[in-house]
């Protein structure tokens, strides 16, 4: 990393360390408490629910701190996993160095690092989330010779008393700039603070949802991020999440990453954008066109979507977002620029990389390479996903495109250039298959297609039973037709689920 990067890093560890994250070891997390005088370490880790568990320690000597760092601590799995034996249920949980941040929210100067969770054999745990994703990521790149990456869009709504000194237009807040957004200011301190911790965002934005419900105030936002690699990804959604929902209770309002608030208004979703590279290359692109690698990529996906949307939409609301024309997707199919494909081709700068030169005719700089930056986007996924089981799928998928020789063709078949849910293409829009419409015909979908995840011990099968089970006791099979026009239900469902993972 060289000193303009480090000079520029939000993350106060980096800067004083001089050097990224990834090359943190023990000796550099105890100069920096040492000579910063930390006084409390958190350890923080994801179990089943998808939320940030934490172990708080304070710092008492330097040999104490050693041993902290050096073999982790124990905790109890039964009560964090449901598929652990009571019996035999120890656990360590073991710090990452590259995660370490200073808690933006505690009182005392406190380090706070991400934990991995290990058995009581040393071996990684095999259902648990981050090690099911690391070795996802592990069998790509050995099989395939590419590095994953990918980015996520986190939105979520701000909920709070009705405002009405600048009221925005009802579904028209996209990129609404204040005083016509009302939590501009907790969006972009948000930002500040997930970068301190780590977070590589690439902008933040309001969203197309705002409206008024009696004397509540609902306003959507967006945060997105840089692509890095997979495993870093999910930390950093998490992260965020977990950023927010502090805010949220500084400021009094309530956040939520549900995928639907309310019917007939636009839902929240966790659209991920990814690419794929070798030797620090982009091979998404060859000649300035969509390779036929990214190709391979997006049949893939298209190919196992059904099941993916065990890992990504995870909860009965979930498929109230997914119906037509409300710019989310319900047919398997992708395309250029189509906010109603699954996977979307976003545009990209191919052929377009001299614009600056026009806009600014006096500046003569030259000019970084700008088809690296393109990506292909999943936009099923939702706020209730497993992030780490969510992008594990995505990995999955990826990798049997890439290995599967009839996957130019399916990619060729499933392409669409038009507006599918115009009557005039009717013919098109039925010959393509639909995403599930429950998390019971979700679950059906991962019994059906399971074998493609297990394979070669990604996802353990007890993790695969557990999601199943889980998805089934939903009991959501016929929901949209027993709850359709039943407002009080509704509202009832929505906040069931109003703080999903």
């Amino acid at each position: 990393m060289d000193d303009n990067k480090i000079a520029l890093n939000p993350n106060r560890l980096v800067r004083y360390l001089h050097k990224p994250s990834d090359s943190f070891t023990k000796e550099d997390i105890i100069k920096f408490i040492v000579e910063n005088e930390v006084e409390m370490l958190n350890f923080r880790y994801v179990a089943e629910d998808g939320k940030l568990k934490t172990l708080n320690f304070i710092i008492t000597d330097l040999n104490h701190l050693n041993q902290i760092l050096s073999t982790g601590e124990r905790v109890d799995g039964s009560s964090l996993f449901s598929f652990m034996d009571p019996g035999s249920s120890d656990l360590y949980v073991i710090p990452r160095y590259k995660t370490a941040f200073i808690n933006p929210f505690a009182e005392t100067l406190t380090l706070d690092l991400l934990c991995s969770f290990y058995t009581s054999e040393g071996k990684p745990l095999e259902s648990a989330p981050e090690n099911i994703l690391r070795k996802a990521h592990k069998k790509f790149k050995e099989d395939t010779g590419y590095t994953f990456k990918a980015l996520g869009e986190l939105e979520y709504y701000v909920m709070a008393d009705k405002e009405d000194l600048y009221p925005a237009q009802d579904q028209k807040g996209y990129h609404t700039s204040a005083p016509f957004t009302n939590w501009e200011h907790l969006r972009t301190e948000a930002i500040k603070i997930i970068a301190e911790c780590g977070g590589k965002i690439k902008y933040g934005h309001s969203e197309v949802g705002n409206f008024t419900k009696g004397d509540d105030f609902f306003e959507q936002h967006e945060i997105e991020f840089l692509p890095t690699n997979v495993e870093d990804t999910a930390d950093q959604l998490l992260i965020a999440k977990w950023v927010l929902r502090m805010l949220s209770n500084e400021y009094g309002v309530k956040i939520s990453f549900a995928p639907k608030i309310t019917v007939g208004k636009a839902g929240s979703g966790l659209h991920i954008h990814m690419l794929l590279e070798k030797d620090g290359n982009n091979v998404l692109v060859k000649d300035e066109k969509l390779s036929d690698t990214a190709k391979k990529l997006i049949a893939g996906l298209l190919f196992l979507a059904s099941p993916i949307t065990a890992f990504g939409n995870t909860i009965p609301t979930s498929y109230l977002r997914l119906v037509p024309h409300q710019e989310a997707p319900t047919n398997i199919c992708w395309g250029d620029r189509n906010r109603s494909v699954l996977v979307r081709v976003p545009l990209g700068w191919l052929g377009a990389s001299d614009m600056i030169h026009d806009a600014n005719p006096q500046d003569k700089s030259a000019l970084p390479e700008a088809s690296q930056k393109q990506t292909v986007e999943f936009r099923a996924g939702d706020g209730s996903a497993d992030i780490y089981g969510f992008l594990s799928s995505l990995i999955v998928a990826a990798k049997f495109g890439l290995e599967n020789k009839d996957s130019l063709k399916l990619a060729e078949e499933l392409y669409v250039d038009i507006n599918i849910f115009d009557k005039q293409h009717e013919d098109k829009l039925s010959s393509l298959n639909s995403l599930p419409a429950s998390c019971y015909e979700s679950a059906l979908s991962l019994e059906k297609y399971r074998d493609y995840f297990e394979k070669d011990g990604i996802f353990p099968s007890k993790f695969i039973n557990n999601t199943i089970k889980k998805l089934k006791d939903f009991n959501d099979e016929h929901m949209s037709e027993e709850i359709y026009g039943n407002s009080d239900a509704i509202r009832q469902l929505v906040e069931d689920y109003l703080h999903c993972m």
